[in-house]
């Protein structure tokens, strides 16, 4: 029972913040890639190293804030933990807040997936123009590169968070009702694995939409291969060493 009651308070609370966080992150590197192929004669300030620090530390305090909020007045309300559903243990402040937090995050879900696909749409139609004014073949390939990047990004978005969001929704005012109750919940943790599955994909978008993780990336690819090579040359160098130094026999000496 303590371990659920952990789960309730800090778990579910870390799962949610690591997804609002990926979805929101994932929303700032589509802009990004928005701002660079539709307007990429704007004001470059939004990309220098201290503005996405910023950006970022921003961020966090806003979702940590309520994250905090909502495991502070969960322990502080006491309830006992009756079924398997940590909604049942909520008092009438924890819940009324937990019905407020899903529904903002229900809304920012919205809003990042209407931006992708806006960002989208309208890199289409830069991809489309370009081709249409048969630019140079090296930027109208950057182009269609870049469309399939935010495509990768939306596709990633509709598979991982979208479902989730659709059937996390319902289950915030609905958990009440037995006869619905029961089916949400099992979709609801059907969806999660799914969501879940963005932790293996978030390495990907990076690799693909970040130059510089990319690079880093492959500098220690090409680092770690040239120590092996190294090792396998220093081993190669103490068996000829172990050879040459072996002394041969002569035919008298049989």
């Amino acid at each position: 029972m303590i371990i659920w009651q952990l789960y309730c308070s800090f778990g579910a609370s870390a799962f949610y913040l690591n997804m609002c966080a990926s979805i929101i992150f994932m929303g700032y590197i589509a802009a990004n890639r928005y701002r660079k192929i539709v307007h990429p004669s704007g004001t470059h300030i939004p990309q220098t190293v201290r503005t996405a620090r910023i950006i970022s530390v921003i961020t966090w305090v806003i979702l940590l804030a309520p994250t905090i909020t909502f495991i502070s007045f969960f322990i502080s309300s006491k309830q006992p933990l009756t079924t398997n559903y940590c909604v049942d243990s909520f008092s009438s402040s924890v819940s009324l807040l937990y019905k407020i937090l899903h529904t903002f995050s229900a809304i920012i879900v919205l809003l990042v997936f209407i931006s992708l696909v806006f960002f989208y749409y309208s890199i289409s139609r830069r991809v489309l123009q370009a081709q249409q004014r048969q630019l140079a073949s090296s930027g109208s390939e950057k182009l269609v590169k870049s469309r399939r990047n935010m495509l990768v990004l939306v596709s990633i978005f509709c598979v991982c968070f979208v479902p989730y969001h659709l059937v996390r929704l319902p289950f915030t005012f609905l958990w009440t009702s037995c006869s619905v109750s029961a089916v949400l919940y099992n979709l609801q943790e059907v969806a999660a694995m799914v969501s879940v599955f963005n932790v293996c994909l978030d390495p990907v978008v990076y690799f693909f939409l970040c130059k510089s993780f990319r690079a880093r990336v492959r500098k220690a690819s090409r680092r770690t291969n040239i120590q092996q090579a190294n090792e396998e040359s220093e081993s190669s160098r103490e068996q000829l060493d172990i050879t040459t130094s072996t002394p041969v026999l002569q035919g008298s000496d049989l």
